[in-house]
């Protein structure tokens, strides 16, 4: 079966999941996976599963990168957050679909990479940054819109005062090893926090701070034009 081949069957598969958001499925067509995928499985690129990274780290599955995307509902005039970088594919489908996104990664190495790939796609609106997701961007906040690709124990209080109003948080709760509770929190034009469980999922936990290798590197960079 041809690449082409793949992404529609998988496109198909995520439409028959529920992801009817047409803006959605658009990124996910015209983002190539297999860019983000370790060669040891690339054949596995467009196969709805989660893949390993290194670092510990993994790419999340497509499902749920169209699930949380399409939780989001963002649109191209909207800042967005993203906790998280990983391998950049999450980031990448956001870029589609909004105007500018801010994305932060702990691992400097999968953060360069990540940066990379963003400048090979030619992908511009986007500016990455090695931190502690915890922490958010201060600097660029409020943002309209937030996703965490990692689980936390608790809903970040930091990352929910960097909210704007109206804004959408999207983040998994709960301990590694267990199916955790994928949150959407709104803030309303009063400033109160409306909480929804979207469903089930598993993620690598959220850590706070930063390895040692990656504290002497925190400046963000845009990508390239």
């Amino acid at each position: 079966m041809t690449t082409a081949a793949r992404k529609i069957r998988l496109v198909m598969e995520l439409r028959r999941s529920g992801i009817n958001d047409t803006h959605v499925l658009s990124a996910i067509e015209r983002i190539p996976r297999e860019a983000f995928v370790p060669e040891a499985f690339q054949d596995q690129a467009y196969e709805n599963r989660a893949l390993p990274i290194g670092f510990g780290q993994t790419l999340s599955q497509p499902g749920v990168v169209a699930a949380m995307t399409q939780a989001l509902k963002t649109d191209r005039r909207l800042k967005v957050l993203e906790i998280g970088t990983g391998s950049g594919y999450q980031g990448a489908i956001l870029s589609r679909l909004c105007r500018r996104l801010y994305t932060i990664e702990r691992y400097r190495d999968l953060g360069r990479e990540a940066e990379a790939r963003f400048y090979d796609l030619r992908l511009h609106n986007i500016t990455t940054r090695i931190g502690d997701g915890y922490k958010g961007w201060p600097e660029q906040a409020p943002f309209s819109r937030i996703i965490v690709t990692a689980a936390a124990l608790e809903v970040p209080g930091t990352l929910v005062d960097q909210l704007s109003p109206g804004g959408i948080l999207i983040v998994p709760i709960g301990q590694t090893g267990r199916e955790q509770a994928l949150l959407r929190l709104t803030r309303d034009e009063y400033g109160q926090i409306h909480e929804e469980r979207l469903g089930g999922v598993r993620f690598v936990p959220m850590v706070a701070g930063l390895p040692a290798t990656a504290e002497a590197s925190q400046a963000p960079r845009r990508a390239r034009a």
